[in-house]
């Protein structure tokens, strides 16, 4: 196989143009309907540069405000959650020291009876 793809006449045959008959040929000609003429486009009025320039301020202008809103909103939930866990802590931390308080004031209490 692979020496009859080398032979000069399989190469020449490979190269040789491609001969079509008349009948198989078409021309190159344009049909009835692709000559009929063609409806124009209804005319679009055009987007001046001031009516462009308004529209694409006011949508950078609500992206920019939509975006620092939802970075303040985040912000906003993260520092409640860290001042509610320090309201918290400081809760516990009152209530031990007035616990502790209490336990003075009965050790002295206890004291000064047993002076009397």
């Amino acid at each position: 196989m692979a020496s009859r793809m080398l032979s000069p006449a399989a190469a020449a045959r490979a190269f040789a143009p491609i001969q079509c008959s008349s009948a198989s040929a078409r021309g190159f000609h344009a049909s009835a309907r692709a000559l009929a003429a063609s409806s124009p486009l209804p005319a679009r009025k055009p987007v001046g540069a001031f009516r462009g320039g308004l529209f694409g301020f006011l949508l950078g202008s609500t992206l920019a405000g939509a975006g620092v809103y939802g970075y303040l909103l985040r912000e906003y939930k993260a520092s409640n959650e860290l001042l509610t866990e320090d309201i918290y802590a400081l809760q516990n931390a009152c209530q031990r020291l007035s616990a502790y308080v209490q336990a003075l004031e009965e050790k002295f209490d206890a004291a000064e009876r047993k002076r009397k």
